[in-house]
């Protein structure tokens, strides 16, 4: 087989099969995965580990709905994670060689200190706040950030710090090179403009971003109850086709940029945006689906949601929760270094997972009950690991169907 070794998977199940290869060192870590339009993503695999790859297990594995296929990646690009890793070796140097020509001392405790990962938004990289601390930094003035951006391949840096507790989570972002903080971030074909010193982007929500673009939502009415700069309420409506969206957000900031992003994608014709709390959002009886995507837990949207929802015909809630899994019967916490065994791991995390699913299907049911005066069915559809936040807490979407009986 000529290129390397891939698996062709749907692409709403990507982020399943690429964490059971990942845990089961078969994935290719070093080489990015790739999005085909027909639908599909082929994840780079080890090419040794085909001879004991077995299809059928793997596709049982991860659910029985699923399909998967070798196939092959022709021209290869390196991974997100490979490519930041040489970049900031290329940072490294060059920032030695700056302190070192501008007459100071360079000491091994400073390797540290210059940054490993960054986010990129366009021409600017936001840089997190724990890089560049030290007093040597700053006697190198505007030259430091000179250099760092001339390796980045970026005109604008930005530095973050600690979110508000505001209630909007705005986040604490100086810039550092550069006075215009509005950027233009690409997901997917979709383009979001954001100020990011009053507004978080949050990049590891693609797999789910990319999960609803795969959704058919022709004909139907979705409520975003945490809209934000337009996250989900985007794909909806550019590439799962949504009739309509109604996207609720209380954060002004953020509705600014959702304004710009409806326009700049042009689908603010379908959208309907409902600035405040959305606890007092005067709609009911309108949603084909409702997506509640707030962390860690949207758990005060239920009732809203709940109203929302078509009396006639039921419809979908999207729940997101941070679900923390304990350690199963016999399982020691991993010392530091160590990863506990991924078979263990995952069974005690999916039973975690299902067993708040159902608890929640239960209360969703009681919710509907009580607001329509007659019973209804709930059924679980769907549940997505969106990604971990730590161990044994990992950020969870339950797809639940919702029916009057």
């Amino acid at each position: 087989m000529e290129g390397v070794p891939a698996i062709s998977v749907p692409l709403r199940f990507a982020q399943q099969y690429r964490e059971h290869l990942e845990a089961h060192g078969v994935l290719n870590p070093k080489l990015r995965m790739l999005k085909r339009s027909d639908g599909t993503v082929a994840l780079p695999v080890q090419p040794d580990c085909l001879p004991g790859l077995d299809l059928t297990a793997l596709r049982l594995s991860v659910g029985h709905e699923t399909t998967c296929a070798l196939t092959c990646i022709q021209a290869p690009e390196p991974s997100k994670k490979e490519s930041m890793k040489s970049t900031s070796m290329a940072l490294l140097d060059c920032v030695r060689r700056l302190l070192v020509s501008q007459g100071e001392t360079w000491s091994e405790d400073l390797t540290g200190d210059v940054p490993r990962s960054w986010q990129r938004h366009g021409d600017l990289a936001l840089l997190g706040g724990g890089c560049f601390s030290q007093e040597v930094w700053s006697r190198l003035g505007a030259a430091l950030w000179l250099t760092v951006a001339r390796v980045l391949g970026v005109n604008r840096l930005a530095q973050a710090g600690r979110v508000s507790s505001d209630g909007h989570r705005t986040p604490a972002v100086t810039m550092l090179l550069g006075e215009d903080s509005w950027v233009t971030h690409v997901d997917n074909k979709i383009r979001y403009q954001f100020d990011v010193t009053k507004c978080m982007f949050s990049a590891g929500n693609i797999t789910e971003k990319l999960r609803i673009a795969s959704f058919d939502c022709r004909g139907e009415t979705v409520v975003d109850l945490y809209a934000g700069i337009g996250y989900f309420t985007l794909p909806y409506l550019v590439h799962s086709g949504a009739a309509h969206v109604h996207a609720c957000e209380w954060n002004p900031h953020a509705v600014e940029a959702l304004r710009r992003n409806l326009e700049l994608n042009g689908v603010s014709d379908r959208c309907t945006i409902h600035q405040g709390d959305n606890r007092q959002l005067d709609l009911r009886n309108v949603a084909d689906r409702v997506n509640l995507g707030l962390i860690p837990s949207s758990e005060q949207g239920w009732p809203v949601a709940c109203r929302l929802l078509k009396r006639a015909t039921g419809g979908i809630l999207h729940i997101h929760q941070n679900v923390t899994s304990p350690l199963s019967h016999g399982e020691a916490e991993p010392a530091v270094g160590e990863k506990a065994a991924p078979q263990t791991r995952g069974c005690a995390e999916r039973e975690a997972w299902r067993q708040w699913a159902e608890d929640t299907a239960l209360r969703i049911a009681a919710l509907l009950e009580e607001d329509c005066g007659t019973p209804w069915r709930t059924t679980i559809q769907h549940l997505n690991d969106v990604k971990s936040y730590a161990p044994h807490i990992h950020h969870i979407v339950l797809d639940l169907e919702c029916r009057p009986c």
